[in-house]
């Protein structure tokens, strides 16, 4: 009996050591986790309950049921509003889907050497001028009177600062200030997945005779599915939230761009200007749903949480 208690001895003991690594693990996960589960409370599930609130009742708290989303609907400006944020959500989607993806294959071609870490390094220069700082960058390039691109804006036919900004340029302005900001991340993140593909892949497509078009629309545009939807979900919330660029647009031109362009500055409008906050909270939760609904479709209809 002594001889088989010590024989089981060890294998008891490195079961002991494995279930506190085990418990270790946990423990450093939970202090992790624990960290972006406070501040989503904080910051994003009590406003947005906060919001609901607000949406569903009157400046007395009673209920009102549908009300304030009908009297926002009703509103003059907001059909217009719609139709702006939808046009460049789709000059926007359309532009990351297409370029971002072109130009991580193209930055994956060049795998190596020093043009290809450069190419990395300065897609993310941009990033760093994020927001308002952007947007102000970018009235000085369209101002032909102080720009230094005013020979091409000259050639293009624009002399004046009113004549680059008018309304019916506003949306692939818009885009291509979020692309100058944003798609360099993305698109290094593209070249990270693509560098995950599988080289036996890569190289049974080759031996198959793929050419390098053929290889990147048949082997690696698919495997990219699911980043190519992630990034989509993200671009298309955060393109629903546009702000920024109209607010600083409008207030640099004198009204020119106008101050109800997007939803989010009739929302602005409604809660400190018409000190209407039911209605600005109204809009917003129609934004919410718009962008959760957008983001189930996308995930559906990809199988993104399908098994590859």
């Amino acid at each position: 009996m002594t001889a088989a208690t010590h024989s089981a001895s060890p294998s008891s003991r490195s079961a002991r050591r494995r279930s506190r690594g085990t418990a270790r693990q946990s423990r450093a996960g939970v202090a992790f986790v624990a960290g972006y589960v406070l501040l989503l409370i904080a910051f994003g599930i009590l406003p947005t309950g906060y919001a609901i609130y607000f949406a569903f009742t009157n400046a007395g708290g009673a209920f009102t049921g549908l009300s304030n989303f009908i009297d926002t609907a009703q509103d003059f400006r907001f059909m217009d509003a719609v139709g702006h944020v939808a046009l460049y959500l789709l000059f926007w989607l359309l532009s990351l889907v297409v370029f971002v993806v072109a130009l991580a294959l193209l930055l994956h071609r060049l795998s190596s050497g020093t043009l290809s870490k450069s190419l990395r390094f300065l897609y993310y220069i941009p990033g760093a001028l994020a927001g308002a700082a952007s947007v102000l960058v970018w009235l000085f390039m369209l101002d032909p009177t102080v720009s230094p691109v005013n020979s091409l804006l000259g050639a293009l036919g624009f002399d004046t600062f009113g004549e680059v900004i008018a309304p019916g340029h506003l949306p692939l302005l818009f885009t291509i200030i979020a692309f100058w900001t944003g798609a360099g991340g993305w698109i290094v993140v593209m070249y990270g997945a693509l560098n995950n593909i599988p080289t036996d892949v890569m190289e049974a497509a080759r031996i198959d005779g793929a050419s390098s078009w053929q290889t990147a629309w048949h082997v690696q545009i698919p495997m990219l599915r699911k980043w190519i939807v992630y990034m989509v979900i993200l671009a298309f919330a955060g393109g629903t939230q546009l702000f920024v660029e109209p607010q600083l647009l409008s207030l640099a031109s004198v009204g020119v761009a106008g101050r109800d362009y997007a939803l989010n500055q009739l929302t602005y409008s409604f809660a400190f200007e018409l000190n209407n906050i039911n209605g600005a909270a109204a809009v917003s939760v129609e934004l919410l749903v718009v962008s959760l609904s957008a983001a189930a479709v996308f995930v559906t209809r990809s199988r993104f949480f399908d098994a590859d």
